[in-house]
């Protein structure tokens, strides 16, 4: 696929989440040097929390609440801050440098998980639990057939990793400790894999959970852009079409949002630079089921997306071009900010962050 592959809380929080997105709901397209995010928002705007490493292209990101987050990228790296971005500590796994680090699971500050992508033994997993200071090795990739893409936790024991397609159907990694091992699952109740389909490693979100077993894995690449569904943590699947656009190794669905079990988002297109991505965006109200396009898309191709916290319509689109919002729980979207990110995550604190290239990282401020 190109460059982006082979390559319930309290009533108060809940108050708070939805003047957020009310908050947010009045944003409106900035000057480039303003950044701002809406009148209504006293001044949210995404501030920069520059790691100064403009070299490192930033696809994994984990984002713990508004003072912790962990960054995975190219060059082998991972970053840590636990004091919202003011200072960053490079915890990168020793030998590491030749590895392309597209996600990273993070269940607090000290304990994450990290994969690496690639054919054959560049697929690799490692856990820490001292946050950085040492890492473990739990997986390597020894199928040259195997590229893995995307990480996802169901809670802090049981998760899955996802490969492209061997022998015309995806393969699971699943794991029941926190990924310090690995088990591939079989692979009977997989659908068969369309000619060409594969999933996108661009942003750490082709592979999603939401609930203790449901998850959905998003793709690409074949005649049409998928999003399949496991309600029992991997073992059987079902796959639905969706109205964004196939047909090419660069189109599809390259990430996917789910505020529940039931409602969805499904965010993609072309990534060529230039390129058109009409119906760039879908939205489900059946647990992914069924999609229907967006009456208003982002204007072109986005990489990740994330509801915002405690709200039942408001979710953010990033991509190479810019930042786009929906209130309306993804039927119509606007654009935002005009930079680059390709990957965003929220908190239940009501924190945002965004990462990308050139080592820009950011957090939504107000």
């Amino acid at each position: 696929m190109g460059s982006t592959r082979r390559r319930g809380r309290t009533g108060r929080l809940v108050a708070a989440g939805v003047a957020c997105g009310a908050a947010l709901a009045a944003l409106t397209v900035p000057a480039a040097e303003a950044r701002t995010l809406g009148p209504d928002g006293a001044g949210a705007h995404w501030a920069a929390k520059d790691p100064g490493t403009p070299q490192v292209r930033y696809r994994g990101l984990a984002a713990v609440d508004r003072r912790t987050a962990w960054l995975a990228g190219t060059d082998g790296t991972v970053l840590r801050t636990t004091d919202g971005g003011s200072s960053w500590r490079n915890v990168s796994p020793p030998g590491a440098g030749d590895l392309q680090f597209r996600d990273v699971e993070a269940f607090d500050a000290r304990r994450a998980v990290v994969l690496a992508i690639g054919e054959g033994e560049a697929s690799r997993v490692y856990r820490t639990d001292d946050g950085g200071a040492s890492w473990t090795e739990s997986f390597r990739n020894t199928d040259p057939n195997a590229f893995y893409d995307c990480l996802a936790f169901f809670d802090r024991r049981h998760g899955l990793a996802v490969s492209d397609p061997v022998d015309g159907k995806f393969r699971m990694l699943s794991t029941s400790d926190g990924g310090r091992s690995w088990r591939v699952l079989p692979a009977e109740g997989m659908p068969t894999a369309l000619d060409g389909e594969a999933g996108f490693a661009a942003s750490g979100q082709c592979l999603v959970t939401s609930s203790p077993r449901d998850v959905w894995l998003a793709t690409g690449g074949g005649a049409h852009a998928r999003v399949l569904h496991s309600a029992d943590r991997g073992l059987t699947w079902t796959a639905a079409d969706t109205p964004v656009p196939a047909g090419d190794p660069a189109k599809g669905v390259f990430a996917l949002a789910f505020r529940d079990r039931t409602h969805g988002l499904a965010v993609g297109g072309d990534y060529r630079p230039g390129q058109s991505s009409p119906q760039a965006a879908a939205v489900s109200a059946d647990g992914g089921r069924t999609w229907a396009p967006a009456a208003t898309p982002p204007p072109a191709y986005r990489s990740g997306a994330a509801w915002l916290p405690y709200s039942r319509s408001a979710a953010l689109a990033v991509g190479p071009t810019g930042t786009d919002l929906t209130t309306d729980g993804g039927r119509t979207w606007r654009t935002i900010d005009t930079g680059s990110y390709d990957t965003v995550a929220c908190t239940p604190d009501l924190s945002c962050w965004a990462a990308g290239e050139q080592g820009r990282v950011a957090r939504l401020e107000r």
